[in-house]
């Protein structure tokens, strides 16, 4: 560590994430040993949130670990069009959901939008990517985990 480093203190950014992070690791433990919820077999439902909060333990600590050693790199410039594609495809998804279109046409919104976000220009076969994807993960959720995920008039041909 440079001597500059040590007279500058730790980095602030990182140390408020890594103490974010934490607080959210409490809040999830709490939450999750408040739970009543109980299972004949196996670990049951109540042990995802505890896995969860190992995991904001560890993002933590690092992000500490992180600013009192060599601090977050600078940030490179957000490109303004890439994010806007990927919060559209987002809208789109809530929007397909709550106007009832079903979960393969939000899936084929949000896939579409974000890979044209990412830089990918084939919006067409982007779609037709993800809503054979959404239709797939829709048809693996009904038939064989017996789940029912957000069913619009395509997926009512299914179930």
């Amino acid at each position: 560590m440079t001597n500059e480093k040590l007279a500058r203190g730790p980095d602030r950014p990182a140390l408020l994430v890594g103490l974010v992070l934490l607080a959210l690791a409490a809040t999830v433990y709490y939450d999750a040993s408040k739970q009543t919820i109980t299972s004949n077999y196996g670990l049951g439902p109540t042990a995802m949130p505890y896995v969860v909060c190992c995991g904001l333990v560890v993002l933590g600590l690092a992000h500490l670990f992180v600013a009192f050693r060599e601090g977050l790199p600078k940030p490179e410039r957000a490109d303004g069009g890439a994010l806007l594609w990927i919060v559209g495809g987002l809208v789109g998804l809530i929007a397909s959901i709550a106007l009832g279109a079903g979960f393969s046409i939000a899936i084929t919104i949000l896939f579409a939008c974000t890979a044209r976000g990412f830089g990918r220009r084939a919006l067409v076969v982007d779609a037709i990517i993800g809503f054979v994807m959404g239709l797939g993960i829709f048809l693996v959720f009904a038939k064989l985990l017996t789940l029912l995920l957000p069913a619009g008039p395509l997926e009512r041909l299914f179930i």
